[in-house]
């Protein structure tokens, strides 16, 4: 590979962690042809992006990040994918647990492709210690759906008790007025 070939490879790859706040780095080693097949239709299918790359390719496209990512150079060892998702940060570790389930992995068996580190808007975690956690953190619509919620919640509770207590007040004029 030339020069101009691997600078316009960290130049496509530091676009796409420009474009894409979430990213997962995974260990592709010792998966089949037909097994990093499924996970990329897999992939595809939840509009997510898989892709192999050298390590050192992908170290030179995080230093045009503005994050500190020093921390993932642990996890550039070995044949490394990069799983790149727009939606949020737990959507590519939910799409990794379900492809392991769908592999059946476990009982004893490593899973492929192993999780090595994420990049969750500038936050960095490595080590598959973390990706339960990754698979519970909520996007941002989800929280600000929550928010909204509980913001509503009071005022629906005034509304609701006033429209009980106002049908209750005139089902006791209505019950007083036909007893006399």
């Amino acid at each position: 590979m030339t020069r101009k070939e691997k600078q316009a490879i960290v130049n496509e790859l530091a676009d796409k962690f420009a474009t894409h706040q979430f990213f997962y780095i995974t260990d592709a080693a010792g998966l089949s042809v037909a097994s990093i097949n499924r996970f990329r239709r897999l992939c595809f299918d939840k509009g997510m992006e898989y892709k192999v790359y050298k390590n050192t390719l992908i170290r030179k496209a995080l230093d045009t990040l503005s994050a500190n990512t020093s921390a993932m150079d642990t996890a550039l060892k070995g044949q490394s994918g990069v799983l790149f998702s727009k939606e949020s940060g737990s959507a590519p570790a939910k799409l990794l647990k379900a492809f392991y389930k769908a592999e059946a992995y476990g009982k004893g068996v490593e899973a492929k492709p192993a999780f090595k580190g994420a990049y969750i808007d500038s936050d960095v975690f490595v080590g598959a210690e973390n990706l339960e956690v990754l698979n519970t953190i909520k996007s941002k619509q989800d929280l600000i759906g929550e928010i909204v919620g509980l913001l509503q919640s009071p005022a629906k509770n005034v509304i609701s008790a006033l429209q009980g207590g106002g049908n209750k007040l005139a089902g006791i004029l209505k019950t007083l007025s036909e007893k006399e």
